[in-house]
């Protein structure tokens, strides 16, 4: 599933068959259909093989329900890899609690990016969050979520990007693969997509993880809505 071969100048480009993607300015070739039918439903065997690509890899968080499954996953493979939280400022105090009690039980490598303005600025000058309907809400979610995750890709310059997104949370993600590609090249793996709930309270109870479901997200707000940085990245 990765190949070498000869270095490429050019953007990531899809062989002709469509089942080999090309990365721009490296040698590696992904088989990506084949990852995503023999893997696809395997978070671990997703989790090693991405941290044994080589390459500089990230995992975001955002401290929400069962987010200790992929902390977990991707710290028993790599203890040291960066942990990406954008804290928008409007979290719950139990979402709070919980991200600093993960954080040291697993001795997460965190880093904390947030918008530029804090909360009480933004509050201040701008009123409180715009409801979902309202036209200001795309930039309220432009700069509490999509500008720090700009942010995140040009002071880290991730090659590979972990996420615990899972299908059955928005329509959008149930159109997503496990394992694809950014136009710019970056490796998204999503290893516990197709995981259910209960398979990730299962696992949950199994390593004696702790969890929290007093959880707000001020870009998403209803359920099965996405809050835009999985559709703009």
């Amino acid at each position: 599933m990765v190949g070498l071969g000869r270095t490429l100048n050019q953007p990531p480009y899809w062989s002709p068959d469509g089942t080999r993607l090309y990365i721009i300015g490296d040698t590696m070739e992904l088989n990506l259909e084949r990852i995503n039918r023999e893997w696809g439903h395997e978070p671990q065997r997703l989790v090693d093989w991405g941290i044994g690509l080589g390459r500089k890899a990230i995992c975001t968080t955002s401290f929400g329900p069962f987010s200790a499954v992929i902390l977990h996953m991707v710290t028993r493979a790599d203890p040291a890899i960066p942990v990406v939280w954008i804290d928008s400022g409007y979290g719950t105090p139990a979402m709070y609690r919980y991200a600093d009690a993960v954080t040291r039980l697993l001795k997460l490598q965190l880093h904390i990016y947030r918008p530029r303005r804090s909360r009480a600025h933004r509050d201040a000058v701008d009123g409180p969050p715009p409801a979902i309907d309202d036209p200001r809400h795309a930039e309220f979610t432009r700069e509490l979520k999509l500008e720090p995750f700009e942010r995140v890709t040009r002071e880290l310059k991730p090659q590979v990007w972990f996420t615990a997104i899972r299908a059955d949370e928005t329509p959008e993600r149930a159109r997503m693969q496990p394992v694809s590609v950014n136009p710019d090249g970056l490796i998204k793996i999503a290893p516990v997509l197709h995981w259910t709930s209960k398979q990730m309270n299962d696992y949950l109870k199994q390593y004696r993880l702790p969890n929290n479901f007093d959880y707000f997200d001020p870009t998403k707000v209803e359920d099965q809505r996405e809050c835009g940085l999985h559709i703009a990245h």
